[in-house]
């Protein structure tokens, strides 16, 4: 039997701002491949973890090793290996979403299939658009693009879906998957907690920048109900959101 490997290893993250612990001796493992989350509400440290582990923000006290680098005295390396789709994505102006990512490769010293990368993310007919005239959505398409041209181990997701649609939502779900598929371990945090479900094979809680607990979505939601939780309601086995992507489809609306 294969050992699991942890590709993401936390422990003791402390980041302080002032007399605010803002994170707070976070600790725990990522198994590679998995799409782990994590949820908790505004505040609560999610990003500033996230910021860490990529070697954006400084790590105050504690540990974060990356793909076997040391976040702290490897912070290059780290970069290398990872992926970043931030949570407000940003390109320069007069720019085309092929040059993007043509631009992003060159960082890295990459030569890539630009087009077919775009079409990776459903973005082909905007190959020659400015980034500018991109809506919210294919923005947010167009940063996951960017964001695997060297073609990482680990891509690190803030909230990819706030404020999208539900079409442009669920187009991200499914190219969060696609991407899991590939063999890439995918971090994200979210404040959708469907998202979370259906996406997540393990989740961390995170409030007042610390961890709560860390399971799978089924786990926790199974010691929930042993702990005699009860809904006032019947839940439905379908959503509002549900009923509006059958009657309007599922293709985007860019």
């Amino acid at each position: 039997m294969n050992m699991v490997e942890n590709i993401v290893q936390v422990n003791k993250l402390v980041k302080n701002y002032g007399k605010v612990k803002a994170v707070n001796g976070v600790s725990f493992k990522i198994i590679k491949g998995e799409v782990f989350g994590i949820l908790g509400p505004n505040g609560a440290g999610k990003t500033t973890t996230l910021e860490m582990i990529e070697g954006i923000r400084q790590i105050d006290s504690g540990m974060a090793i990356v793909a076997g680098y040391d976040v702290k005295k490897q912070t290059n390396k780290v970069r290398g290996v990872i992926g970043v789709q931030p949570q407000a994505p940003a390109f320069q102006d007069k720019t085309t979403a092929q040059e993007v990512l043509e631009l992003f490769a060159a960082a890295y010293g990459k030569k890539i299939d630009s087009l077919g990368l775009l079409a990776k993310v459903a973005l082909t007919d905007k190959a020659d658009t400015y980034t500018e005239r991109l809506s919210g959505g294919q923005l947010q398409r167009l940063s996951i693009a960017a964001a695997l041209v060297h073609q990482p181990q680990v891509l690190f997701m803030d909230e990819p879906t706030t404020g999208l649609d539900p079409q442009a939502r669920r187009n991200i779900w499914s190219l969060v998957k696609s991407i899991q598929k590939q063999g890439i371990t995918v971090v994200l945090t979210t404040h959708y907690m469907e998202e979370a479900e259906k996406l997540c094979d393990r989740v961390a809680i995170m409030d007042k920048g610390q961890i709560v607990t860390i399971d799978t979505p089924n786990n926790l939601i199974d010691a929930l109900i042993k702990r005699g939780f009860k809904k006032k309601k019947q839940v439905s086995q379908a959503s509002l959101e549900d009923v509006f992507i059958d009657l309007t489809g599922k293709e985007l609306r860019d």
